[in-house]
């Protein structure tokens, strides 16, 4: 099982003036048989509390995989992907690339995204959009090669690239 945690950045929905819907569209979309939802948690876009968010589920939870949602646009308070470049080890930008590029195939506006992903530790981090529809979206495009990347982080899998 691939133990995972979503954090959703929202200002409203941390202060319950929102309820959260990417965050359960992100849950409902990861196979239940391969990726077992461990943390999910609602924080305001505060740089240092995303961080220490990150860090606790990357060091202390230890989870392979962290998928937030929000804080990816131009908006001011838009500050997830610097949150995220503070705690991570490497950047994986193949996987931002990714969903832009499908995402761009859909709407102009793909190209606004800030988002990033990148590792710490053993920890996939992965910033996705903060709409249910965006997020869900995104998260289609790169699902089929998070297993492997995984578990190649995880030493589960030889690096070695195969038809």
């Amino acid at each position: 099982m691939i133990r995972t945690g979503i954090l959703t950045i929202s200002d409203k929905g941390s202060k319950g003036q929102r309820e959260d819907g990417t965050g359960p569209a992100i849950k409902e979309t990861l196979d239940k048989e391969l990726y077992e939802v461990e943390y999910v948690k609602i924080v305001p876009d505060e740089i240092e509390i995303i961080c220490d968010q990150l860090i606790y589920m990357c060091d202390e939870l230890n989870l392979d995989l962290i998928l937030t949602n929000g804080g990816t646009g131009f908006s001011k308070r838009d500050i997830t992907p610097e949150a995220t470049l503070k705690v991570i080890k490497k950047q994986a930008p193949g996987i931002c690339e990714a969903m832009r590029y499908k995402s761009l195939q859909i709407t102009p506006k793909a190209m606004l995204s800030r988002a990033i992903a990148g590792i710490r530790n053993n920890t996939l981090i992965i910033n996705l959009p903060g709409s249910p529809k965006g997020a869900v979206e995104n998260l289609q495009f790169v699902l089929p090669a998070l297993p492997h990347g995984i578990e190649i982080l995880n030493g589960t899998a030889s690096e070695c690239a195969r038809k």
